[in-house]
Order: C-alpha cells, then sequence, then structure tokens
C-alpha cells in the first residue's frame, strides 16, 4: 500500500476529529441509549495504531481523545491514558514500550 500524502493524512484526521466529537456529542445527550460504532471512521486514521499491535478498543480510545500517532502522548500523562476506556494493560505495555523505543516519553 503506497504512503499517504501529509494533505490526505490531514483530511482524514480532521474528519475522523469531527467524527469523535459528533460521538461525544451524542453520546451526552444519549448516555443510556447504545449506538453502534462506526467503524469506518477509525480506518483511516488508526494505521499508526494498528501497526504497534494495539487491540481496537485501545484504537478507538487514543484516536477519539485526538492522539493519532506515537508523538501525540507526549501531550499527556500516563495516567491519563491508563483513565481511558478500552486501554487493558495489554495496551498500556506496547505503548510503553513503544515510546521508549522511539526515545520518547509521557508527561509527567
Amino acid at each position: 500500500m503506497a504512503k499517504q500524502s501529509p494533505a490526505k493524512i490531514k483530511k482524514l484526521r480532521g474528519e475522523a476529529m469531527r467524527a469523535a466529537a459528533a460521538r461525544k456529542a451524542a453520546r451526552a445527550v444519549s448516555a443510556s441509549t447504545h449506538s453502534e460504532v462506526d467503524l469506518d471512521a477509525y480506518a483511516g486514521v488508526d494505521g499508526p495504531w494498528r501497526e504497534l499491535g494495539l487491540a481496537a478498543p485501545a484504537r478507538r480510545a487514543l484516536i477519539d481523545e485526538g492522539y493519532y500517532k506515537l508523538s501525540d502522548l507526549r501531550k499527556v500523562s500516563l495516567d491519563a491514558i491508563k483513565d481511558l476506556h478500552g486501554m487493558g494493560p495489554n495496551a498500556i505495555r506496547i505503548l510503553t514500550t513503544a515510546m521508549k523505543k522511539a526515545d520518547l516519553s509521557f508527561r509527567k
């Protein structure tokens, strides 16, 4: 598969952010109603997380919070990542290992 252009990545990221904001607003309005997850909205932007081997709930949690690549995690503490719904011990282990390999660290 060919590498996407920066403009295409930026466009997909914007679409995913708008979709995430709409999902959050819908959840706030209707907290008791469960809706189907639009997996196509995530497919275009979860490539970096998929390459690390993260499970789908962890990938969706990161994308919903606006973290699209490993370097975005420098902005947040490890405790905040652990608090995300969908982040289990395996996902945390994968993320910390990948951060160390990339010589990055979480915010203190």
